[in-house]
């Protein structure tokens, strides 16, 4: 195969949920038809590359020129509740179902001794002050149902303390599962009938 072909599929595979049979097909889609889909790919790649960065609050992705997001900066939304998440993939998870109206807290990623992710690697020493300045009642933890998840979950607890209620969604997210494959019913139900910890 050509080497920069055989390359090209290497960095598709490289991306989450994509593996090396999808790396391929998409290959030959973008380099079979002549349509300009690569090089409008290329360029849409490039920008978003240079002008897309994490909200100087809460880590979800915005334009360089903002520095703060959509979600920080809308008034409407400061109503005391904070949804902790793992990635902004959960972030447009939850906005897709309307079933989260308040500001979101990017951590970007879960404790994990097996992979090595400790407490500094992730978005969390910010956290008490946001507490603070934003005057925040709830933190709604939204992270995936497994023991990275949890033990991520009671270590930001500990980090908190106990100024703030906190909730985690309810039944609805299955052991080990994660935001991206809960349909937005079950979301609904799983955000709308959350518990206290």
């Amino acid at each position: 195969m050509n080497q920069k072909i055989e390359r090209l599929i290497k960095q598709f595979a490289k991306l989450p949920r994509v593996g090396n049979r999808a790396a391929q097909r998409i290959v030959l889609a973008l380099l079979q038809t002549r349509d300009g889909r690569a090089e409008n790919l290329a360029a849409a790649i490039l920008d978003a590359t240079e002008n897309v960065v994490p909200c100087a609050i809460c880590g979800c992705l915005t334009d360089k020129n903002a520095n703060v997001c959509e979600f920080c900066r809308d008034m409407s939304r400061a109503n005391g509740q904070l949804c902790i998440v793992r990635d902004m993939g959960d972030v447009w998870t939850l906005e897709k179902s309307s079933v989260f109206h308040g500001r979101y807290h990017i951590i970007g990623g879960l404790l994990s001794g097996a992979t090595g992710v400790m407490p500094d690697d992730l978005n969390i020493a910010n956290l008490p002050n946001r507490i603070k300045d934003e005057k925040i009642t709830e933190i709604i933890f939204a992270l995936p149902n497994t023991v990275e998840g949890k033990t991520t979950q009671h270590y930001i607890m500990s980090v908190v303390g106990g100024n703030v209620r906190f909730s985690e969604l309810a039944s609805g997210v299955p052991l080990g599962g994660d935001l991206d494959y809960i349909d937005d019913g079950t979301l609904s139900l799983a955000f709308g009938g959350r518990r206290e910890l």
